[in-house]
C-alpha cells in the first residue's frame, strides 16, 4: 500500500463522496476513483457501499481507516524529525470537553493561531471517557479531560481546576445535599461525561437513585432545560460567568470534595515528536 493512496482513502472517508475529496486534496476526481478502486482491488475488500453521490465506509473500510491515520501520522512525524523541523506547523487536532471549549479554549486558541498560523487547528468535542478513546486511536493528537486518567500510556498535564456548581431553576430553595433535589430528573451529557458520572456519584453517596436521567449534546440544551424547570445540572461556574442567565436559574455551591475537578491536557506517551502539539501544550 502506497501512503498516497491511504492519504486518498482517508479523505474520501473523512469527506464521504470523491468530488469532495478531489477537491480538498487537487486532484481530478477520475484520479480519486482510480486510485480508490486500484487499493481496493488489491486489498480484495470494499471499502465504501455507494449510495447515490454518497460514500459510505464498510466495517472493512473503518479497519483500514485505523491504521490509515496511524501509518500517515508516523509517517508524518518522521518527516519531520528527518528535516528537523521544529516550527510548528501542519494540522493539529485537539479534543476538548463541551463545557471547556466554550469557557476557556476561546482565548487559548486565538493567542495560538496569532503565533503559529502556520497550523491548522481542528476542534472535537466530546464526553472525557470518547476523548481519551480517540487520544488512544489517534483520531486526535490531544485532549482536554477531566481528571483521573489511569492510562499510562498517556502523558497527562493538569492545565486548570474547574468549580463546580449544581445549576436548577428559579424556584428551587436552597439546596445542602441531594435529598434537598431528590425527586428532579439529572440532566447531562452522553455516558462517558466526567460530570455526569461526579454528579451520580453524589447522589448514590447519599443513597438516592434518580428518578430519571436525561442525555443532551450540548451544554445549551442542558441550561434552558434547567430553566424550564426540567431537571438539575451539574457544570463548572466559569461556564456560567460567561452568560447572562438572568433569573432564570440558580447555582448552588457543591462540597469541595465534589466541586473541584482538575481539567488535564493529555496525549500519547509514544509519540515524542510533535512540535505543533508541544506548542499548543505549552500555551497553557
Amino acid at each position: 500500500m502506497e501512503l498516497s493512496s491511504l492519504r486518498i482513502f482517508k479523505t474520501v472517508a473523512e469527506e464521504g463522496s470523491v468530488t469532495l475529496a478531489a477537491a480538498r486534496l487537487h486532484r481530478v476526481q477520475s484520479n480519486v476513483s482510480a486510485r480508490l478502486t486500484q487499493l481496493e482491488e488489491s486489498l480484495g475488500v470494499t471499502l465504501f457501499h455507494r449510495a447515490g453521490r454518497r460514500l459510505l465506509i464498510t466495517p472493512e473500510g473503518t479497519r483500514l481507516l485505523e491504521y490509515a491515520d496511524r501509518l500517515l501520522r508516523l509517517a508524518d512525524e518522521a518527516q519531520m524529525a528527518l528535516r528537523g523541523e521544529q516550527e510548528p506547523s501542519g494540522q493539529l487536532r485537539i479534543g476538548s470537553m463541551e463545557t471547556t471549549a466554550a469557557a476557556r479554549l476561546p482565548r487559548v486558541l486565538g493567542a495560538f493561531h496569532r503565533q503559529y498560523p502556520q497550523v491548522d487547528l481542528v476542534l472535537e468535542t466530546g464526553p472525557t471517557d470518547h476523548l481519551v478513546q480517540a487520544v488512544l486511536n489517534h483520531k486526535v493528537d490531544l485532549a482536554l479531560v477531566a481528571a483521573p486518567i489511569e492510562r499510562p500510556e498517556l502523558a497527562q498535564v493538569p492545565v486548570f481546576v474547574e468549580e463546580l456548581v449544581l445549576l436548577t431553576d428559579a424556584l428551587q430553595g436552597p439546596v445542602q445535599e441531594p435529598a434537598d433535589v431528590a425527586r428532579r430528573t439529572l440532566l447531562g451529557f452522553r455516558s462517558g461525561c466526567s460530570y455526569r458520572r461526579r454528579l451520580e456519584w453524589w447522589f448514590a453517596d447519599a443513597g438516592i437513585t434518580p428518578t430519571r436521567i436525561a442525555e443532551f449534546g450540548t451544554f445549551e440544551a442542558i441550561i434552558g432545560c434547567v430553566a424550564a424547570g426540567m431537571g438539575v445540572a451539574m457544570m463548572p461556574r466559569e461556564v456560567l460567568k460567561q452568560r447572562s442567565l438572568g433569573r432564570t436559574v440558580q447555582c448552588h455551591d457543591l462540597p469541595p470534595e465534589v466541586a473541584a475537578v482538575e481539567t488535564l491536557l493529555v496525549w500519547r506517551r509514544d509519540i515524542p515528536h510533535h512540535p505543533a502539539r508541544d506548542a499548543f501544550a505549552a500555551s497553557f
